[in-house]
């Protein structure tokens, strides 16, 4: 739920709004999206399963979210979306997450892509939300998968991304390359908006958990694409701009995804543990042991673990909230954020999902052998956790030495951070 100090700044009529042949959700406020987001639990839940056998949401589940506006959490107000402040970048995903962490996941990289086309010029807007602007964008997001040249009108682009999210509900693909010149030096990074059927899905999401993310891989070869789908992520030039910052000035859009990108799939997973928790606990409430009959609940150790396994998950969650809040008001206040403190957010992700992995494993073990049947909802849950863990923006490895190498007196240079 918001808190007290929490600011909403754009509450405001949108101008230039579509044709009223799509739905128009720019008057909804925090309050009403994050209770939608509550009441779709249920649902959610019941699908849950449905999207693992598929590979991918439900038609049920994508249905949902679209009657709710959901999808369009971050889009801007222009085109009918609702524009929340960044808080909701964490909130939204953390509140579906209790449902199901792929429909979560799913909506909170879709919801991210909305964001981000904000930052594109405005043709591209025009181009993608005037003809639809219900329309979702999954992204290939590796820079070094991509490999991309300058040509005359545009950039031609080539590559093979892994982890797509959403694809299969995706008519759009953001996708990443460097761009090099002649000699192979790398030029520029940029991020291109590619249509279907111009990128080729292989469905080869076949894995441990967050099966119902269905993120395949996609690969494109030689597609022209138009210098306003094209934008530089080059943002250690000092001369970098986002030219549709110019037409949307909510601060929020400033926010940079690179340093906070993976608050918002942080919030899955901590929706994903409040989830497992719920029902680890009414378990219990329910439950004697099979050879004692004792009440488990009555046992010190479960209650240890119980209580420690909620700690640190409302711990994750009010400290991973708390960066989306301080980032907002950062650029609200006109400041921008430095090396160092990008690197503390990149830290803060990883630490969080490794406290709430210490949770979730805590939890499962406490079910004993009553866990490891396939028609147990806490073991999809627990594969979830750990499916989602592999994702590089939670590796401990990855994200916390660059933060404690600044903290140390060292540097650390990056050309899209």
């Amino acid at each position: 739920m918001a808190l007290p100090h929490d600011k909403h700044e754009s509450d405001g009529v949108p101008l230039n709004a579509p044709e009223p042949r799509q739905r128009d959700f720019s008057n909804v406020s925090y309050g009403e999206a994050l209770e939608s987001a509550r009441a779709l639990i249920p649902l959610l839940r019941k699908h849950a399963p449905d999207n693992e056998r598929s590979t991918k949401l439900v038609p049920e589940v994508v249905r949902a979210l679209h009657d709710c506006g959901l999808w369009r959490y971050l889009q801007p107000k222009a085109w009918g979306g609702m524009e929340l402040d960044f808080v909701a970048y964490f909130d939204i995903p953390e509140m579906l997450g209790r449902g199901d962490a792929s429909t979560a996941w799913v909506v909170a990289n879709l919801g991210s892509h909305h964001r981000g086309l904000a930052q594109w010029p405005k043709g591209a807007h025009e181009e993608i939300w005037g003809a639809d602007p219900e329309v979702l964008i999954a992204s290939g997001i590796a820079y070094v998968q991509g490999s991309g040249r300058f040509v005359e009108g545009g950039l031609e682009l080539s590559g093979k991304w892994g982890f797509s999210s959403g694809v299969d509900h995706s008519e759009w693909e953001q996708l990443a390359c460097i761009v090099k010149d002649a000699d192979g030096k790398a030029v520029d990074w940029v991020m291109c908006q590619v249509r279907r059927p111009d990128f080729t899905v292989i469905d080869d999401w076949q894995t441990l958990g967050m099966r119902g993310t269905g993120s395949r891989t996609v690969t494109c070869d030689k597609v022209f694409v138009p210098g306003h789908r094209v934008v530089s992520m080059h943002v250690a030039n000092p001369a970098h701009e986002y030219p549709g910052l110019k037409v949307n000035t909510n601060a929020m859009y400033k926010v940079p995804t690179a340093a906070l990108g993976g608050h918002c799939i942080a919030g899955c997973m901590v929706g994903n543990a409040t989830n497992l928790l719920e029902q680890t606990t009414e378990l219990v409430k329910q439950r004697s042991t099979a050879y004692t009959g004792a009440k488990m609940r009555d046992f010190q150790t479960v209650q240890l673990r119980v209580g420690a396994a909620g700690a640190k998950i409302d711990a994750v969650r009010t400290w991973l909230r708390n960066d989306c809040i301080e980032a907002h008001n950062v650029y609200r206040a006109g400041g921008k954020l430095d090396m160092a403190e990008k690197l503390r957010y990149r830290r803060n992700a990883a630490m969080g999902m490794k406290l709430v992995g210490e949770a979730v494993d805590s939890l499962y073990e406490m079910l004993g052998a009553n866990g490891i049947y396939d028609s147990s909802v806490m073991q999809r849950l627990y594969r979830d956790q750990h499916a989602a863990a592999g994702h590089i923006t939670f590796s401990a490895d990855a994200q916390l030495g660059p933060w404690a190498q600044m903290a140390m007196g060292g540097e650390f240079k990056s050309p899209t951070l």
